[in-house]
């Protein structure tokens, strides 16, 4: 990197804390490895990959929920009766999408930076919306799968995309607020959804009657979205065309100062892969923890969003107040992720967030399964929302921030996403007819998953707190003369986890 950047970029008045790797002083980069970006130029960075960046990347994210989960919606408009999806034909065809989902996940999140995430992102948005209008058309039981399991193909790397694309433009504890920002589409797309398929489930033209348009309409959209994505997302901080000169270079050095010693690159693009990264992605400790955490979260979120109108009707409202009573909690779920990401920034730790989020969904679920009124069940979607939908982004962003350089984080990230999507096994079948109308079953997996997570989550605290110590007090010291600290990633004693 050039040395005589802008004084306007860079100033010596902050200094980063713990010192980076190359604060020792043995190469040329050691002239600028104590420079901090000046405070005005750091805001004015994020501000603008705010503004160009998040809009495009919440509405790819909205759209993935809309065609994901609006076979829910389906469901109670016709889909189950034309396609006679008797006895579990349904939860089977949930758990197809899942096979592909979990399968891609890894090596998607591999070839992100190869391919471009301004290209590859868009890609996949236009091929499931591609699949997604396809499922508008089928006749059968058999159709309905396949258009499932190519739905899950095309999906399967956008999330851990998403994820890895925004630690490639945000420093580690800017970038949980963002991940929020793009993934309170999912709660906005159950409300959306619902009010969206209201409306399309009243088209009946050309012997395609209510249903089918719900896929048809919302793949159409999905495509042209895409078409236009691909024209404004930018690969790399270094290459964004919105940023001046001075700017991309105070980008590209802010990212190297928040690495900490976890990466010898000072740009993104430069970094090369390795099966070392692999590996130390897959042995790290919050890998594996924070995968089963995430595991422990998606159980109900994906049985909350595929199940809810269900759960509704089951209240005694028909097809279309079921879909309008779905909003509200969706509402309250989206609000919530917005606020629980802001404040989990602010005080840099996602532990805290993620305790105090599952204890909320353990209250409404307790709501549910207790022998109450309707109104009270209703009330307890409201709270299981506003609890397990910000814990999503919240265990995400634990572990991205947790795990470096770029190609460690992939896979991790990947690897989370994968181990956690086994939880659709579990999800699809947690609501079945026959446990209807209270789903007793259901409830009480969900409610066992959030006491897990939130086992898990304390004694993760607890962990990274002590692993921290050892850094700060030298205990790791001794990783610096095993050989290349180049090499050390994450191990790197200046790198410090979030709790």
């Amino acid at each position: 990197m050039d040395t005589s950047m802008s004084a306007q970029a860079f100033s010596r008045k902050e200094k980063t804390e713990p010192l980076t790797a190359v604060d020792s002083g043995n190469d040329s980069r050691d002239v600028i490895a104590n420079q901090a970006i000046e405070p005005g130029m750091n805001r004015t960075i994020t501000r603008k990959f705010d503004f160009h960046i998040i809009p495009w990347l919440f509405g790819i994210w909205l759209l993935a929920f809309i065609d994901r989960s609006n076979i829910g919606n389906a469901r109670i408009d016709g889909l189950a009766r034309d396609l006679e999806l008797d006895g579990t034909k349904f939860n089977i065809a949930l758990t197809v999408f899942y096979i592909p989902y979990i399968l891609i996940d890894v090596p998607s999140n591999w070839v992100v930076k190869y391919f471009g995430a301004n290209y590859y992102l868009p890609g996949l948005l236009i091929a499931w919306g591609l699949v997604g209008m396809c499922t508008g058309f089928v006749k059968d039981y058999g159709g309905l799968l396949a258009c499932r399991f190519f739905l899950g193909l095309c999906e399967g790397g956008l999330l851990g995309g998403l994820v890895l694309y925004l630690s490639m433009f945000y420093q580690r504890h800017e970038l949980l607020f963002r991940i929020g920002m793009f993934y309170c589409a999912a709660p906005l797309s159950g409300a959306f959804g619902g009010l969206l398929a209201t409306g399309l489930a009243q088209i009946r033209h050309n012997g395609y009657n209510r249903w089918p348009w719900i896929f048809i309409v919302e793949g159409a959209v999905t495509i042209a979205y895409g078409l236009v994505t691909i024209w404004f997302l930018p690969a790399t901080p270094s290459n964004a065309t919105f940023l001046t000169e001075a700017e991309r270079e105070a980008a590209v050095h802010r990212m190297g100062l928040d690495a900490h010693g976890a990466s010898k690159e000072s740009k993104v693009e430069s970094e090369r892969f390795s099966w070392h990264w692999v590996r130390m992605a897959i042995l790290n400790v919050n890998t594996i923890v924070l995968s089963l955490n995430y595991f422990a979260i998606i159980t109900p979120i994906y049985s909350f969003s595929l199940f809810l109108p269900t759960i509704i009707s089951n209240l005694g409202y028909d097809s279309v107040k079921a879909q309008l009573f779905t909003v509200p909690p969706n509402m309250a779920g989206f609000f919530a992720v917005i606020l629980c990401t802001f404040l989990s920034d602010k005080i840099k730790g996602r532990g805290p967030i993620m305790l105090g989020c599952c204890s909320i969904a353990i209250i409404g679920y307790i709501m549910l399964l207790i022998k109450t009124t309707p109104l009270v069940h209703y009330g307890g979607t409201f709270l299981v929302a506003v609890g397990v939908v910000p814990s999503a982004p919240a265990v995400l962003g634990w572990l991205a921030n947790n795990l470096a350089p770029h190609y460690v984080r992939a896979t991790g990230t990947g690897l989370q996403i994968a181990v956690c999507n086994c939880a659709a096994f579990i999800a699809t079948f947690t609501y079945l007819e026959k446990d209807k109308p209270d789903y007793t079953t259901g409830h009480s997996i969900n409610l066992g998953m959030l006491v897990l997570s939130l086992a898990l989550s304390t004694t993760h605290i607890l962990y990274v707190k002590w692993e921290n110590r050892k850094r700060e007090n030298g205990g790791r010291d001794y990783r610096l003369d095993e050989g290349d600290e180049g090499m050390l990633g994450y191990r790197h004693p200046s790198f410090r986890y979030t709790i």
